[in-house]
């Protein structure tokens, strides 16, 4: 009789363990959420560091541009591959409310390096979010391209533990490789159209 509740028991169980893994990764959606409930905070108020113990990089719904958060919650972070001056480049962005004009140093600490990238307060509708650019080819990058977690800190902005996925590499990589180009009759040099554009 024992033997059939706790199998009944673990039966029943089962279900409700499987529950936190039916969560979505984060999306583009749920930023502009995350931002309007950080709004309620004033801005110049130091923010605790979030849990991401169970945080995962996901694909966003915009090319050469990944997600990073808790599943079902707003991202905390995101890395996108742009253009800029003319030459690939890795943007940075942390979801967490900055105030106009501030300027700081995002840390990246982890698989043996430790990078130090300048990061603004950049407008994102009603609300300012912090956001640095380098070229993808900066050899600051190279500490999201290991295969150990890495801990991202924002004076003010809490620290945010990066766990560990081969996604922000792959990104990188895909990132500092040159699109292809094809040269008109007229001999203008123009990217590839049929190329997605980064």
């Amino acid at each position: 009789m024992r033997k059939f509740a706790k199998l009944a028991f673990a039966v029943s169980a089962a279900p409700m363990l499987a529950l936190p893994a039916c969560k979505p990764p984060p999306t583009d959606e749920d930023v502009s959420r995350g931002v309007m409930i950080d709004l309620e905070r004033s801005p110049s108020d130091p923010i605790d560091s979030p849990d991401s113990t169970n945080a995962i990089w996901a694909k966003s719904s915009t090319e050469g541009r990944l997600i990073y958060g808790n599943p079902g919650e707003a991202p905390l972070v995101a890395l996108a591959c742009i253009e800029a001056d003319g030459a690939p480049a890795l943007r940075f962005t942390r979801y967490a409310i900055a105030d106009e004009g501030a300027g700081a140093f995002l840390a990246l600490i982890g698989n043996a390096h430790v990078a130090r990238i300048p990061v603004d307060a950049t407008a994102f509708g009603k609300a300012f979010l912090w956001e640095g650019t380098l070229a993808a080819n900066d050899p600051d990058w190279e500490v999201l391209t290991g295969r150990r977690e890495v801990t991202a800190t924002i004076p003010g902005a809490g620290k945010v533990t990066l766990n560990s996925s081969e996604k922000p590499a792959l990104l990188i990589e895909q990132c500092r490789v040159p699109k292809p180009e094809v040269v008109k009759a007229e001999g203008v040099t123009e990217p590839d159209p049929a190329l997605p554009a980064q």
